[in-house]
């Protein structure tokens, strides 16, 4: 799957997530270690939620796409869709 992956992310370099759980007494030197790298090569992403679930929607809708099952629509259609959900909505705010 990973060659397929690819195509899509041509100057995309492939990074590993990785979680790990850090006794107080360090932290602090490890986050000060990992901060000396360069954000191509180390990325600190504060764990919440949002990140985790976004991280899963995305991966699943990777999925449907590679295995030829998603649904594409037009840009005439997808603006004509925005436009009709602004307009459900412009009186709410």
């Amino acid at each position: 799957m990973r060659k397929n992956y690819d195509y899509l992310c041509k100057n995309k370099i492939h990074m590993q997530t990785l979680k790990l759980r850090v006794n107080d007494r360090v932290y602090e030197k490890l986050i000060w270690l990992l901060s000396k790298f360069n954000k191509d090569e180390i990325e600190i992403i504060p764990e919440n939620t949002d990140f985790v679930k976004n991280q899963n929607y995305l991966a699943g809708e990777l999925n449907e796409i590679l295995k030829g099952k998603a649904n594409f629509i037009e840009m005439d259609e997808a603006e004509q869709r925005l436009e009709n959900r602004l307009n459900k909505h412009e009186n709410c705010i």
